[in-house]
């Protein structure tokens, strides 16, 4: 029985790509199908970067379709490309930069820009282009958590060029004052000095601009809903209740600003001892979780207390890039790769994808 090139997409509609709960075909994933005889090639082109997982989706593929009657052999490819998505109506896309995702949080203290440096290091390991852009004014830590010193160089004098630390590149009010100097700016000072670091900085080719948001709801949050393309936002929350209160007041506000919430991450959600490896849920247990299922959201992964989380922020050395392959680094990548999911998800304007449904894997 001979196989044809619609025996071999309906197999392929029946494996389900685990970061997006979609199916390869309905996804538009599948670029090419060739039959031979009794020879099939497949070509499939993710829409985010996953290049660590490149060989797990090539085993799917090659699986459902070697089953079929009549295959002798199966070659699969798997490449990816990473395209800009949708942002708000009669917003400016900025030259450079494909996606622009928000990391925001309801309060401070949560982790947030430790979050947000983690995931874009992650993105890059993954085969991504990215960007970090300090969007807290007032207190501005991507220059110490990237290791980062020194003035950006301006090549025509009205420009800035990022500075860059493992293959990203960053900009921050940080790199331009003294570190010590209070930024005793009011609001609108505050919103002016982000659009220019944004719209005045040399974007390399991003598929990816990581925003680091000051903690709360105020001005920078509506200032970049009205100005800034954002594809969407993603909250990071504690699991005390104190924490889940701000997170839903944080959602709800980029919801009535028509900028998609992609997601909820949980940090300092477990304590992993280093010498027994019992897991403590010190700050509570399924917050996160449940806000994010009350919101229709996505959870996007728990992220452990985790000692050298916390030295290498310090240090300028992020734990993606100290310790990639520990429990810390792994839940960070895997927070990397829903997020990345979940931005060419919203490209597909169907009501699943709108709600922003993917299957969760599990962190631990």
């Amino acid at each position: 029985m001979a196989v044809n090139q619609a025996d071999v997409e309906h197999a392929l509609r029946n494996v389900i790509d685990p970061n997006t709960g979609r199916d390869f075909v309905a996804a538009k994933a599948v670029r090419k199908i060739a039959v031979d005889g009794d020879n099939v090639t497949v070509d499939v082109q993710l829409g985010y970067p996953a290049k660590s997982q490149h060989e797990i989706l090539k085993r799917l593929v090659h699986d459902a379709v070697s089953k079929l009657p009549g295959v002798a052999r199966v070659n699969v490819a798997v490449s990816q490309k990473t395209t800009s998505h949708a942002v708000q109506r009669g917003v400016k896309l900025i030259p450079g930069v494909k996606n622009i995702v928000a990391i925001a949080s309801g309060k401070g203290g949560v982790g947030k820009s430790t979050t947000a440096v983690n995931l874009a290091l992650a993105l890059a390991a993954e085969g991504a282009s990215v960007g970090v852009l300090d969007a807290d004014i007032y207190g501005p830590s991507q220059p110490m958590m990237l290791g980062l010193a020194g003035r950006p160089e301006s090549k025509d004098g009205k420009t800035l060029e990022p500075l860059e630390a493992y293959g990203v590149q960053a900009m921050s009010i940080g790199f331009l004052i003294d570190m010590d100097t209070p930024m005793v700016w009011r609001g609108p000072m505050v919103t002016q000095a982000l659009e220019q670091l944004l719209k005045d900085t040399n974007w390399r080719d991003l598929d990816y601009l990581i925003v680091d948001m000051p903690p709360g709801t105020g001005d920078v949050a509506l200032s970049l809903s009205q100005t800034v393309p954002v594809v969407g936002s993603i909250v990071v929350t504690t699991p005390q209740k104190v924490s889940l209160a701000d997170s839903l007041r944080a959602v709800r506000m980029y919801q009535k600003l028509n900028i998609a919430p992609m997601g909820l991450v949980e940090n300092m959600s477990y304590y992993a001892c280093p010498n027994c490896h019992h897991e403590s849920d010190i700050f509570g247990h399924g917050g996160g979780e449940r806000l994010a299922e009350q919101l229709g959201i996505p959870f996007l992964g728990r992220l452990p207390v985790y000692q050298p989380i916390r030295e290498g922020s310090d240090n300028g050395v992020p734990i993606v890039v100290s310790e990639p392959g520990s429990t810390a680094g792994r839940a960070f990548t895997l927070v990397a790769e829903r997020t990345a999911a979940q931005v060419s998800i919203l490209a597909h304007k169907t009501a699943e994808a709108n709600k922003g449904k993917i299957p969760l894997i599990p962190v631990r």
